[in-house]
């Protein structure tokens, strides 16, 4: 097993790992709206869903996997209302490679995020 850290992408606020790689596949830790710095943007679901998905490709590469190694993601929205938006986002980062993936609504997110991601990938 190996923990995974990189200063491309903000570092855990609590007691986990940014990813952890074992058995050639990768497991992220969700990913919200931080700057690597640790500055949350307070923005829209737009940015936030663009800074997300730049933490998660940061980690995933960290750990010797891509976007094109997804298996699977979890989204997690404060607000369903913010589907669509995340959606096209979303579409744009995956490009023709589409993992499974599932989406719920949560009451609250740390730091009152808008939108986390979490990702299993396969390590190249």
């Amino acid at each position: 097993m190996k923990f995974v850290q990189t200063n491309r992408a903000p570092s855990a606020i609590g007691p986990y790992s940014q990813a952890v790689v074992a058995n050639g596949m990768v497991f992220t830790s969700g990913q919200i709206a931080l700057t690597p710095e640790g500055v949350m943007l307070e923005s829209d679901i737009a940015v936030q869903t663009k800074q997300v998905l730049q933490n998660l490709k940061a980690v995933l590469e960290e750990a010797g996997s891509s976007m094109s190694g997804v298996v699977k993601t979890t989204i997690f929205l404060a607000s369903m209302d913010d589907f669509a938006a995340v959606n096209e986002i979303y579409a744009e980062a995956f490009g023709s490679h589409k993992p499974s993936r599932s989406t719920v609504a949560v009451k609250t997110l740390p730091r009152n995020a808008l939108v986390e991601i979490d990702a299993v990938a396969l390590v190249k």
